[in-house]
């Protein structure tokens, strides 16, 4: 147990093993999403990842939490702190001792350095705290930055004026045509949705997950009934699938996958209005469809898919880009140069 005097009182940092009083502090912050969620932990913990769950304490008081992971790759271990850690931001001693104890776990497990990616608007304010903490800017994004966002919370006939007018089209031609959409926890829709994964990594050109990583995560969230798999079919093939993930007064287009049936019937677009709805129906304030590329990157690679998820009529939320806390100089660089490689080559 770490302490740091703030204001004449000590924090105190300490391991949590709880899950509810995990959980019941995420719920009290809006930020927070499923990336510093118990379960998002237990998943990482069942891919072999050793993961650190820090609970911030001030006057026996539960006042932030920081869900770590240590990632081996080829190019040398690091730590990771995706979403995170979830605190007052505001709070200069806190935001000194999470730093702290980022770098204490790091050293203590030899790994070169710490990459994170808070729940932090891009900012002036944002930038300058990790300015002071000295961290510099990741070569590669650690979860989705700029994110495309749509408040929920409107009637559904006001979500549907607010969207581009194509889209509007095409969920509309998607009813006529009887596509169908249909959400599901049924285990065998996992192995549906990596084979079909395959095929568009395949044709989007990008690196598919393994059967486990789906399987798993898929697994732990839909036990804790916190995502759906919607499946979008036209006379019995399948056009398209979503993961959806619904944690925090959130909802999430986490992973998503497509058939060549489905780039000629639209019923992509009737898949994420099902899903919308099905969100509203939870409570959910916003429906985050994640990552998109820049509107001026034309070249960018996921520009497609961009437009698609733009069509729906949100907005775009720049959270600050990751940052890396570099503990062994030399290896960190060796794993900064792959990286930087790596970027121009994946056009990111």
């Amino acid at each position: 147990m770490n302490g740091l005097l703030n204001n004449n009182n000590m924090i105190t940092v300490k391991i949590i093993e709880d899950k509810q009083i995990w959980e019941d502090f995420i719920s009290t912050r809006i930020e927070a999403n499923f990336l510093q969620s118990w379960y998002w932990g237990e998943f990482q913990g069942h891919l072999g990842r050793k993961i650190h769950r820090t609970g911030f304490y001030k006057n026996d008081e539960l006042i932030g939490v920081m869900l770590s992971i240590e990632e081996t790759a080829r190019r040398g271990k690091y730590l990771i702190v995706p979403g995170g850690p979830i605190i007052n931001w505001k709070n200069k001693g806190l935001v000194d001792i999470a730093f702290s104890e980022m770098k204490q776990i790091a050293q203590k497990s030899n790994l070169s350095f710490v990459r994170i990616r808070p729940q932090l608007v891009e900012d002036v304010f944002s930038k300058n705290i990790f300015k002071k903490q000295g961290t510099r800017l990741s070569p590669m994004h650690l979860t989705a930055d700029l994110t495309f966002q749509l408040d929920v919370t409107k009637p559904e006939d006001e979500l549907m004026t607010n969207m581009r007018k194509a889209t509007r089209y095409e969920i509309r031609k998607a009813e006529k045509l009887n596509i169908k959409v249909e959400s599901s926890k049924d285990e065998k829709q996992i192995k549906k949705f990596y084979d079909l994964q395959l095929n568009t990594a395949k044709r989007q050109k990008f690196v598919p997950f393994s059967y486990k990583f789906f399987s798993e995560q898929f697994k732990i969230f839909f036990e804790n009934d916190l995502a759906l798999i919607f499946t979008a079919t036209f006379e019995n093939k399948i056009l398209a699938q979503a993961f959806i993930i619904f944690y925090n007064k959130e909802a999430v287009y986490h992973y998503g996958v497509s058939t060549e049936d489905g780039r000629k019937y639209p019923g992509a677009y009737l898949l994420q209005w099902e899903a919308i709805k099905e969100a509203k129906k939870r409570g959910v304030m916003k429906y985050n469809f994640w990552g998109v590329a820049p509107i001026e990157s034309k070249s960018h690679r996921f520009s497609g898919v961009s437009m698609f998820k733009r069509g729906f009529g949100g907005e775009d939320i720049q959270y600050l880009h990751a940052h890396d806390l570099v503990i062994n100089y030399p290896k960190y660089i060796l794993n900064f140069i792959i990286e930087s490689v790596r970027k121009r080559v994946r056009k990111v």
